[in-house]
């Protein structure tokens, strides 16, 4: 088989790190913000000339944290029946390599400001090419087992509590759980089985967020989900013990101190 050689023109640059971070198309990335700094050195100061008058690109890149491929993916919110992976935008392919539709906020000399994108910090990018919506739209167009996908997109509002607890932490060590939370929760915000979440009452659930929880209920009437609080997923037994494998400890006991939490409510 023929190979064929390809090499990043430059690279994402945003605070989401890992997989889960991530919205299931950028479109659902309300608020994030992020950097495509591309190579010096190689001409593209040109290659960019005029593309600021677009408001919306297409971005070529690679799932750089993928190791493997995958014939048959389950697609969210259709945990019952795997479907081929051509059929679906998931990451398992072949070769590597998506293709999001990003909003360009800016162009600064190599640098792209972006927002609404669903790609990770590091994520190498091959190639840019501007959106155009008399040839990329197709409003009519059949969408296949997706049919119905965004029906059921869920409300997502915080509490003043919520709120003032987010602050707090982005002053004190630029944690954004709010970010994690829209993402997590626009969809199946009471999936246990795909998602870390546990029921804790009959409305009452929490997200986890590495050593972090979110609590939040979901409305009985309408499509809404309303961030409570944000807890430590430390007990007070495990704050004090000295044993810090995540170097973190230090801001939950802090955090407790401030919002007088004693201990998480959940597992």
């Amino acid at each position: 088989m023929q190979q064929y050689q390809i090499h990043p023109i430059g690279y994402v640059r945003c605070d989401q790190r890992y997989r889960y971070e991530t919205p299931r198309q950028g479109v659902l990335a309300d608020g994030s913000h992020g950097i495509i700094e591309l190579e010096p050195g190689k001409n593209f100061e040109q290659g960019l000339y005029r593309l600021e008058g677009f408001s919306h690109i297409w971005v070529i890149y690679g799932f750089h944290l993928n190791t493997n491929w995958k014939p048959m993916v389950q697609p969210p919110r259709h945990s019952t029946e795997k479907v081929g992976v051509f059929a679906t935008r998931a990451p398992y392919r072949p070769n590597a390599i998506g293709l999001s539709a990003v909003q360009l906020e800016r162009v600064d000399g190599l640098r792209l400001e972006i927002s609404d994108f669903d790609m990770l910090d590091g994520s190498p990018v091959f190639d840019i090419k501007p959106y155009l919506p008399y040839c990329d739209s197709f409003p009519d167009a059949a969408v296949g087992w997706a049919q119905g996908d965004f029906d059921d997109i869920f409300e997502i509002e915080f509490s003043d509590k919520a709120l003032e607890q987010e602050r707090w932490l982005q002053e004190r060590c630029g944690l954004k759980l709010g970010r994690y939370a829209q993402v997590q929760l626009q969809t199946e915000p009471t999936n246990g089985k795909r998602k870390r979440i546990a029921q804790l009452d009959s409305s009452l659930y929490e997200l986890s967020y590495r050593t972090w929880r979110i609590l939040y209920r979901v409305t009985g009437e309408g499509k809404k989900v309303i961030v409570a609080e944000y807890r430590s997923g430390y007990t007070s037994e495990e704050l004090n013990d000295p044993n810090d494998p995540y170097d973190d400890k230090q801001i939950h006991r802090d955090y407790t101190s401030a919002f007088g939490i004693t201990d998480n409510l959940g597992s």
